[in-house]
């Protein structure tokens, strides 16, 4: 999703205290700092007021010392740790689900509008922290990089989604599924893990911004033309629902937000939280309405009751849940290795290419369950989408505290533009 809630207030604890800046090395190259929309948004630049190499060296001006630290400061701290926890929630809620079902029949029993409704807030929470222009001003400045982030991200993952089925022999409504999932735009956490990666944010979250809008032509479209074989795929009622979930609530978010900024300003700081409890719970309902199916299939294979636990496992993944787990999982592989591949073959340095990795193998999965909730008939298309929101952020956050501890080479203190 994102120039989403999520990223707001999100706060690493080693890229506390810092603020947004953007610079080019060329002078007649525009500036690009301090955009509302990226208000809270701690970035790989790190200007403190007190470090060598900072605007005060030479300049006349003794140092500044930090302020300390307020209780608004705390409270900004708790909300964007307790976001930062989306994979825990997300894996908690799944095992739950296997477990205890029942937990989220109050929510799934009121579905799909349940599902729309609540894709709906979450968008309507990013475009809370979205001005328009400032996504246009960063889109001049550097289209080479998005361009292409765009380009990768709606080629490799619908590429791959089809790949990926035919290997494995998935049935019909797995490959719609896995297919519907690679034609989504870019995930919902996936600015907060090039955060975490030393990344080039900014590319990352005008990525998000751009696939987000595009989703309303591109995932139907390509959904039509790489599912229509399996199952009837309806592309306009598609192309309606991401309309109606996805970009009018980024667009009323916006307008708020120019119009009531007092107002967004107090609710800002809790985006985020809300944001990832709300995605949390899409996926797991989604994932405990097939887990009936899914123990079903595990039972299938008569066990002794005195089995071992290795052979307990082991019947588990030969069964269907095993099969669609390890297809989603090999879906997002090949976004995060093809995508960062393609960036290194075409030039881009390693902060891009991270960024680009990042984008493309992280989808918006609540989106991929909401239409597929309310466009097919078989409860299981769903299934990949909902799988892929812990599956997702279990390897994105992997990969994002790797590369934490692996500095760019390219990038020792700022992240450049490219272009």
């Amino acid at each position: 999703m994102s120039l989403s809630p999520l990223l707001t207030s999100t706060r690493p604890p080693l890229l506390d205290r810092t603020h947004f800046k953007i610079t080019h090395t060329n002078p007649k190259k525009p500036t690009f700092s301090s955009h509302p929309s990226f208000r809270n948004l701690p970035t790989l630049i790190l200007s403190s007021s007190s470090g060598s190499g900072s605007g005060h060296e030479g300049s006349g001006h003794l140092p500044v010392s930090p302020p300390k630290p307020t209780s608004l400061d705390w409270q900004q701290n708790v909300l964007s740790t307790a976001a930062s926890l989306y994979p825990l929630y997300v894996t908690a809620g799944g095992i739950l689900a296997c477990f205890k079902p029942s937990a989220f029949s109050w929510f799934v029993k009121r579905g799909p509008a349940s599902y729309s409704l609540s894709l709906g807030l979450i968008m309507l929470a990013m475009g809370l922290t979205l001005e328009l222009k400032d996504l246009i001003a960063l889109f001049m400045q550097r289209p080479l990089s998005i361009l292409f982030g765009c380009v990768a991200q709606y080629t490799i993952m619908p590429a791959f989604g089809l790949i990926v089925s035919k290997a494995l022999g998935l049935p019909p409504s797995f490959t719609v599924g896995l297919i519907l999932l690679g034609c989504c735009p870019g995930g919902t956490a996936s600015n907060v893990v090039t955060l975490i990666a030393q990344g080039d944010v900014p590319l990352s979250i005008v990525m998000t911004g751009c696939t987000t809008l595009g989703a309303v032509l591109l995932t139907p479209f390509l959904t039509k033309i790489l599912a229509g074989t399996y199952v009837p795929v309806d592309a306009i009622g598609l192309s309606i629902s991401t309309l109606q979930v996805v970009v009018a609530p980024i667009l009323l978010g916006s307008y708020m937000q120019s119009k009531f900024p007092a107002a967004v300003k107090t609710i800002t700081p809790y985006a985020p939280l809300f944001a990832v409890l709300a995605s949390s719970l899409l996926a797991c309902s989604v994932f405990s309405e097939n887990v009936v199916r899914l123990k079903s299939s595990m039972v299938a294979a008569s066990l002794p009751s005195d089995a071992s636990l290795i052979l307990r496992i082991q019947s588990i993944f030969s069964g269907e849940m095993g099969t669609i787990m390890l297809a989603v999982l090999l879906l997002h592989f090949a976004g995060f290795f093809v995508g960062y591949i393609s960036a290194a073959i075409i030039g881009f340095k390693e902060p891009q290419r991270r960024a680009i990795s990042i984008e493309v193998g992280m989808q918006n999965s609540s989106l991929g369950v909401v239409l597929a909730a309310s466009h097919f008939t078989s409860p299981m298309v769903a299934l990949p989408p909902a799988m892929s929101a812990v599956i997702m952020n279990i390897m994105g956050s992997s990969i994002g505290f790797f590369w934490r501890y692996t500095n760019p080479s390219d990038s020792k203190e700022s992240v450049q533009s490219q272009d």
